[in-house]
């Protein structure tokens, strides 16, 4: 098999920074997407060396197998079958579950994370990181991210950041829908914006570059989640997965999800042609919506035939999903009043906001989708919302492009430092890298699952 272009964190953990743990008490935060460059699972690599002492395994959304389907509650389980060794779930019964317990974390000597993420604020697992730094940084337990790449680049920044008032497990910080970061940058981030207290050091990847697409690294693909299937999902799912928010059909229970969208009262053909005219009129390109039926097998009308659109991308540089399927919603609201409605129930833990509102990071864009807004003032709410944080994220890149540069951030201080107004927490410290450079209708709301 050729040698991947890209190296990730746990790679380089693994053969250049195991001085990290060796002789310690190891806690690890993984799931499926947790393997080496030749599939060995983080977890078995770790539970095989004789100089390194892993004795917790943490499992966040979907389970540390990947086998539990979304907002699926993941108890019962204490013990990891593969390894034997304890494990405890971090996506339980009610939002509390999300942070690790203080007793776990404080046994250990080091805590280690290390899930693929896939580049959009609603994916869960870089707040699962979030709020290990939280307990791990209380109880004095230093933690280590392996980074991976962000599989939708590390160019495009698209949508807005989440309003006070409407954080949650799907937006807990002040993220844009599109974030553009790596899990290690988001560390150093949460560390010195949000204020999160923690000795973190990061072991980057070697020979990524802002502009690649999973496929560019060589690297294999799993699944990080069951509806994550491929890298194309990835790509849509920025937008896509605003569809959680209604009662229309994200595509789940088929093979696309987040690709296909649709219910039973829409006409795929009049969908299509009337979001794409309005997305061209807009500027927006680098996709064709194509009509189809499809007919999901679990969740959202399962059972029913749905019309909808395929989601095609046929340029991801001029691609911009959030606006595709803001239009796409936009579409359906005007030409099916009487049907298209939004989600009510409970999502991630949260009543009230309603689920597309926290998506949505306010109620601002379940508005302008009522009242059918224009793409460019909707677009210019988002650069408006999105510009301090525009402005912040240059601190934290640590990887370059062959067409400009990352940022570079100040050296760590001390890990206890204090939040003060002229002082913020510092940044995470980065292992060395090793010689080479890095190169630069209604009654649907039913067949919801709890």
């Amino acid at each position: 098999m050729p040698k991947p272009a890209v190296r990730t964190g746990l790679d380089r953990l693994l053969a250049e920074e195991i001085h990290l743990l060796q002789g310690k008490r190891v806690g690890l935060i993984c799931n499926a997407s947790s393997i080496t460059s030749d599939f060995v699972h983080a977890a078995d690599a770790l539970a095989e060396r004789d100089d390194v002492n892993l004795v917790q395994l943490f499992g966040p959304e979907h389970g540390i197998r990947g086998d539990a389907q979304d907002m699926a509650i993941v108890t019962g389980v204490t013990t990891d079958s593969i390894t034997g060794l304890p494990l405890h779930s971090l996506y339980g019964r009610n939002e509390a579950s999300l942070w690790p317990p203080d007793e776990l974390v404080s046994n250990l000597d080091v805590l280690v994370f290390d899930i693929q993420d896939v580049g959009a604020r609603y994916y869960t697992y870089v707040y699962t990181m979030a709020h290990a730094m939280e307990v791990a940084g209380r109880v004095g337990v230093p933690v280590v991210v392996c980074d991976r790449p962000n599989p939708i680049g590390g160019l495009q920044v698209e949508g807005n950041v989440v309003q006070d008032g409407f954080r949650s497990f799907v937006g807990r910080y002040r993220l844009p829908n599109r974030h553009g970061m790596t899990a290690g940058e988001l560390s150093a981030f949460f560390g010195a914006e949000e204020g999160i207290e923690c000795d973190v050091t990061v072991v980057p990847m070697t020979g990524w570059k802002r502009s690649m697409y999973f496929e560019d690294t060589g690297l294999p693909w799993v699944l990080p989640s069951p509806n994550m299937p491929t890298v194309d999902t990835a790509v849509v799912y920025p937008g896509g997965c605003l569809f959680e928010g209604t009662l229309l059909s994200e595509g789940r229970g088929q093979t696309r999800p987040f690709e296909f969208c649709g219910a039973p009262y829409i006409h795929p053909q009049r969908w299509a042609d009337a979001t794409t005219e309005e997305l061209h009129d807009a500027g927006y390109g680098g996709f064709h919506l194509r009509p189809l039926v499809f007919l999901p097998t679990f969740q959202k009308h399962h059972g029913q035939a749905c019309g909808g659109v395929q989601i095609h991308v046929t340029d991801r540089v001029a691609f911009h999903s959030l606006m595709v399927s803001t239009a796409l919603l936009k579409s359906a609201w005007r030409l099916w009043p009487q049907h298209a409605r939004w989600r009510t129930h409970t999502y991630e833990f949260v009543s009230n906001p309603i689920a597309i509102d926290l998506l949505g990071g306010s109620e601002d864009l379940r508005h302008e989708i009522e009242n059918d807004v224009p793409l460019k003032t909707i677009a210019e709410r988002w650069t408006d919302e999105r510009a301090e944080f525009d402005r912040l994220r240059t601190r934290y890149l640590d990887y370059s492009d062959d067409r400009r540069k990352g940022g570079k951030r100040a050296a760590a201080k001390s890990p206890k430092a204090k939040t003060t107004p002229a002082q913020k927490p510092p940044a995470a410290k980065k292992a060395p890298v090793s010689p080479e450079p890095i190169e630069e209708p209604p009654s649907a709301e039913e067949t919801l699952s709890p």
